[in-house]
């Protein structure tokens, strides 16, 4: 179809921007420094990618003692992520809060518009990676070994089938809804607080199918209890060589998810400098680049400050385009 060529395309655009990195090492650094504590907030529940990405980040930080103070991880997943983005715009002024991001950054402000938050206010830090998505059902389903059976099996369910997502008009869900206006079937979207516990639902049986990521799921495959059917970017990888991409088998669906760090509106420059500084170490770090290769996730490009900020823009723009595609109530069900 062509929404996804003509929505997402343009990410390839983004994503080859120049990285600007503000100061170079040890500059900015050298005049501040945290005096306290750092919130980390996630904006999803427990065991999800971005809660996994966060708590690793974390324990980085503390191992290579790259901060005066520790970061503390603090799950904030209500209203798909509206608890955390509230927060933080709260916080406007606070030098010791940062936020790990999803597309959940873009769509729930869009979606739910008496939130009263604009990302745009927000202090852009650092695009540590593009997370990408796959199909998933659990590996006791003999009957569906690709895509063609699979879309077949929810066809015959007339609209039974349980798909199980991070949250309601989040990245899990409009990746859903593309896949029904692509493959013309309905299916019921449960949302779940986190993508771990979307895994975990899968396990058990409890959901159908899910679109988690990769770091959700991993754990669960390698034990053999769920198979992944498709991946969902522009080419195999690596972490997956056997699994063909949508577009190989005539479906254009291709999408991706950002997993940057922000600080609150109104952080002063020299917390901004550090802050880049600090997990552009962590991006360089052979630790993160073997975690990327692993679990599948982008993360040849560092993006931060200025461009970061940019790449924002133009992706709330694109997600705007495609809940209006799709159209809202199938995004979030109502």
């Amino acid at each position: 179809m062509g929404i996804t060529r003509r929505l997402f395309t343009g990410i390839a655009a983004a994503i080859g921007m120049t990285a600007m990195v503000a100061g170079a090492p040890g500059m900015a650094a050298a005049e501040w420094s945290p005096k306290k504590p750092v919130e980390f907030i996630i904006m999803a529940g427990t065991g999800g990618g971005a809660d996994q990405i966060a708590r690793l980040l974390q324990g980085l930080i503390e191992k290579k003692k790259l901060s005066p103070r520790p970061f503390i991880p603090i799950n904030k997943p209500g209203g798909s992520g509206a608890e955390a983005l509230r927060y933080l715009k709260d916080k406007a002024g606070d030098d010791h809060t940062v936020l790990v991001t999803l597309n959940s950054f873009y769509t729930t402000p869009i979606i739910q518009k008496d939130l009263g938050v604009d990302i745009s206010t927000f202090t852009p830090i650092g695009r540590m990676a593009l997370d990408t998505f796959l199909l998933w059902v659990n590996s006791d389903r003999k009957e569906i070994s690709n895509l063609e059976s699979y879309v077949k099996a929810v066809k015959e369910t007339g609209g039974t089938w349980k798909v199980g997502g991070t949250g309601s008009g989040q990245e899990d869900s409009i990746l859903t809804a593309m896949m029904e206006k692509e493959f013309g079937y309905k299916v019921t979207y449960i949302p779940f607080p986190g993508g771990g516990t979307v895994a975990k639902n899968l396990v058990g049986n409890h959901i159908d199918s899910t679109v988690n990521n990769p770091a959700e799921q991993n754990e669960f495959m390698r034990a053999g209890e769920t198979k992944p059917l498709v991946q969902f970017t522009p080419e195999r990888m690596a972490a997956y060589p056997d699994v063909p991409t949508a577009k190989e088998l005539g479906h254009d669906i291709v999408y991706f998810m950002q997993r940057s760090i922000n600080g609150p509106p109104g952080m002063s420059k020299e917390a901004q400098d550090w802050y880049i500084n600090l997990f552009k170490t962590l991006f360089d770090s052979e630790e993160w680049q073997t975690f990327c290769k692993e679990d599948g996730l982008t993360c040849d490009e560092w993006v931060a400050g200025d461009a970061l900020a940019t790449f924002h823009t133009e992706q709330a723009r694109r997600h705007k385009e495609l809940i209006e595609a799709v159209g809202a109530a199938a995004i979030t069900g109502e």
